[in-house]
């Protein structure tokens, strides 16, 4: 049942009244209850691009980290990546000090209004939460994320913006680093070279900055508008950005350091090369992979009746996979206007990878899950164009390497389902173009680069960091390592 943002804000209100001012006891804090995040109504949300959930109150904000026990040994800060003072920022929120709050995660985030609303603290710092822990419930953990986002808009909306949180910047040093992809860990790793004075280009091939932050993620879960904010902390630093420059093909790498004069240079590129699953019919029209379909209607604004962007239209649409980016996928297809939108999932929910609140908010917008069912087959019909797929149903067998229970094929279980699109969500790899253009760099059998524990690559003066290392991670892992990146460029240009 949905709940009213208002109503969320009085119970808040009046939770607060009986508890400010006094000196809590843990126990104390453990009956404090979670506040839950408002959000647009489902019915309503899913005929809009708006942002689904939309934040708590100051109130709330207060409440939650009330909920903090304080704990000395601070779990929570083992369990993110960037290693934010959570504790520390939680007991500033509580006590009202949102500045104080922001500040502290500024010392190690760059990207905190991001971060409050995509990373999936649910199984970073929240999973040791000991409240979570003491209550046997880890959903009822501290929701770390959800107040960090409520101090970081506060600042946005106070009209401060980048403006007002620009770092200082040490002396010129007279050297130069090119930072290649906008995204999560080249937005870091600029920050953090930039602070210690160097000459810091942006290079990113889009037309806007941002990475997977601007193509990937929908903007009803992360609005443009907020990554700009966050990109233009950048610009106020001094960081050059340079659109419509495809390393490898503008120029190489080598040509940068040997011709145009940078001293080290940080690989950012994510892992944006779809992956098909090889069966008959991915050649059909009206098949997509989740990449083009969102980047379709996140950079491009295909969903704008404005935009000169063309979107195929669909009815009944197919969605092959588990992840979020699936369930952005199915729910950007909703509304995009298709009257049916099936998620086909080879497991069942409990080994689903996608965040549980996203599959939540798929379910509750009407997207149809077939779980333990997977396509094999897509039939078009006279024109090329999809009719069908074929799928045939699952039963869960061992584990496997990943830990969850392998899918087995049910033998002559095969059925058709009439779809007129199907969307192929299930990961992405990393493009070539850079390794096949870099003399020397070092890739591993999947097309990641090769790095050590400083994040340097093969070649010297050259490191990477984020999906195009790791391959697909969260935003928050990829910060971490532009951070290690970072560290590592600052001592090899001292």
């Amino acid at each position: 049942m949905h709940t009213s943002p208002e109503r969320l804000h009085e119970a808040a209100v009046a939770c607060l009244a009986q508890i400010e001012g006094k000196a809590l006891m843990p126990k104390e804090r453990m009956a404090i209850p979670a506040q839950e995040m408002p959000s647009q109504d489902p019915s309503v949300r899913r005929g809009n691009m708006g942002e689904v959930a939309l934040g708590y109150s100051a109130e709330q904000a207060r409440v939650e980290a009330m909920r903090c026990l304080q704990c000395k040994n601070a779990p929570c800060v083992a369990g993110c990546p960037v290693k934010i003072r959570i504790p520390d920022f939680l007991k500033a929120a509580a006590e009202g000090r949102f500045d104080d709050a922001l500040a502290i995660i500024r010392e190690d985030s760059l990207l905190p209004a991001v971060c409050g609303r995509v990373c999936p603290q649910e199984s970073q710092c929240q999973a040791p939460c000991t409240l979570g822990k003491a209550l046997k419930d880890p959903s009822q953990a501290v929701s770390i994320g959800r107040v960090e986002r409520f101090v970081a808009d506060r600042e946005m909306e106070s009209g401060n913006g980048s403006r007002g949180r620009s770092p200082s910047i040490l002396p010129p040093t007279g050297k130069r680093v090119a930072v290649i992809g906008s995204g999560p860990a080249g937005i870091t790793v600029a920050a953090d070279v930039r602070r210690e004075g160097h000459e810091v280009v942006l290079f990113e091939a889009f037309h806007k900055p941002g990475g997977v932050l601007v193509y990937g993620i929908p903007e009803f879960r992360l609005p443009k508008a907020i990554v700009r904010q966050e990109v233009d902390a950048l610009a106020v630093m001094g960081v050059r950005l340079e659109t419509n420059f495809v390393v490898g093909r503008t120029r190489t790498i080598t040509a940068l350091m040997a011709e145009d004069g940078f001293d080290a240079v940080f690989i950012g590129t994510g892992a944006g090369l779809p992956k098909f699953m090889g069966i008959p019919g991915e050649n059909l029209v009206g098949v997509f992979s989740a990449n083009e379909y969102l980047t379709r209607s996140n950079l491009m604004k295909a969903y704008d009746a404005h935009a000169h962007t063309p979107m195929y239209a669909s009815k009944k649409v197919a969605v092959l996979g588990g992840g979020n980016v699936a369930m952005d996928a199915a729910r950007t297809a909703l509304r995009l206007g298709a009257e049916e939108v099936h998620l086909v999932y080879r497991r069942t929910l409990a080994e689903m990878p996608a965040r549980a609140e996203e599959v939540a908010h798929a379910q509750e917008e009407g997207v149809q899950f077939h779980l333990l069912q997977n396509a094999v087959r897509i039939l078009g019909d006279a024109d090329d164009r999809v009719r069908q797929i074929e799928c045939l149903r699952y039963e869960l067998g061992e584990p496997d390497a990943s830990g969850r229970r392998r899918p087995v094929e049910v033998p002559g279980s095969e059925f058709l389902m009439d779809v007129d699109t199907v969307i192929v969500a299930i990961g992405n790899g990393s493009n070539p173009l850079i390794s096949q253009t870099t003399e020397g760099l070092a890739v591993s059998k999947r097309g990641n680069i090769i790095v050590d524990e400083n994040g340097k690559t093969s070649v010297d003066g050259i490191y990477a960091g984020g999906d195009i290392v790791l391959g697909a991670a969260t935003v928050i892992l990829a910060m971490g390592e532009g951070r290690r990146a970072a560290a590592a460029i600052n001592r090899w240009l001292a």
